[in-house]
């Protein structure tokens, strides 16, 4: 091997570990608040097996969606993407259960199910972390970054999915959630998905906080926007809570009147989530 060649070898081994590094990182900032969540360790030891491996399974494509646009190192296909999902994803968990471990939070005495639980329904937001660590940690130039995290709609819609699961995540398992679902009478509903649309349309395409930059061409009508990315992305943030209840099994035995509540409710958050994604991934 020419000199040339082990230099560039070294080079893109360093920028791997380096990237393996960011990952972590951003896998800590991401999952901490969960991980130091009661309710989340009690839900990853008893809730149904079937239903949190559909949510691994769903969260795969929205990795390889993340990976694409601002993943934790270059990808030049989907291929690539694909496999930087499932780097993270082991990432996420490998982070998740050293941070458990070290919480004391899984011992010896537990069963393996119970442990297994408990890091995999951990890793939801860790593995997040981990393929937005390029964006949110990455040394690139203003104008790269910008460029990198330039999807066009369909990227806006993968941000908007990653910034409501992850606003919604750990508040999705706790009491609270049931508790001001039941005090609320149907016009506090209505009025509470009045003003989540309200406050999604306004932070993205009012406010303009930097990295938030309409699609839209200049001059387009206003209804327009509202439609295309407002309304969708409450949209989206309803079926990420959708999902979440379901999988945690929050729906069980529960009427059609107080589902929609505990979505409107858990709605909230998860339209934060969207409408700040430009600022969270």
């Amino acid at each position: 091997m020419t000199a040339s060649k082990a230099a560039s070898a070294r080079e893109i081994e360093r920028g791997f570990l380096i990237g393996i590094g960011r990952a972590v990182g951003g896998a800590v900032v991401f999952s901490l608040p969960v991980l130091m969540t009661m309710e989340m360790w009690q839900l990853g030891a008893t809730m149904d097996r079937e239903r949190l491996l559909v949510l691994v399974a769903l969260l795969i494509p929205l990795l390889v969606g993340l990976s694409h646009f601002v993943g934790f190192e270059e990808t030049t296909s989907w291929l690539d993407d694909l496999r930087d999902a499932f780097v993270a994803f082991a990432i996420g968990f490998a982070t998740s259960a050293v941070t458990l471990g070290l919480f004391g939070l899984i011992e010896p005495m537990m069963s393996f199910d119970e442990i297994l639980g408990a890091i995999v329904i951990e890793t939801v937001p860790a593995s997040i972390g981990a393929a937005l660590a390029q964006g949110q940690f990455g040394q690139q130039d203003k104008e790269d970054r910008q460029a990198s995290r330039d999807g066009g709609y369909w990227g806006e819609l993968v941000f908007m999915t990653a910034g409501a699961l992850f606003l919604s995540f750990s508040v999705a398992p706790t009491e609270e959630v049931d508790l001001i679902a039941a005090e609320m009478r149907p016009l506090h509903v209505i009025a509470l998905a009045i003003v989540s649309i309200a406050a999604l349309h306004v932070v993205v395409y009012s406010l303009q906080f930097s990295g938030q930059e309409a699609h839209e061409p200049e001059g387009a009508p206003g209804w327009s926007v509202f439609a295309r990315y407002t309304l969708v992305g409450y949209s989206i943030a309803l079926i990420v809570c959708f999902v979440m209840m379901w999988t945690f099994g929050r729906f069980d035995e529960l009427g059609f009147t107080a589902m929609v509540r505990l979505l409107v409710v858990l709605g909230f958050p998860a339209a934060i989530g969207a409408a700040f994604a430009r600022l969270i991934v």
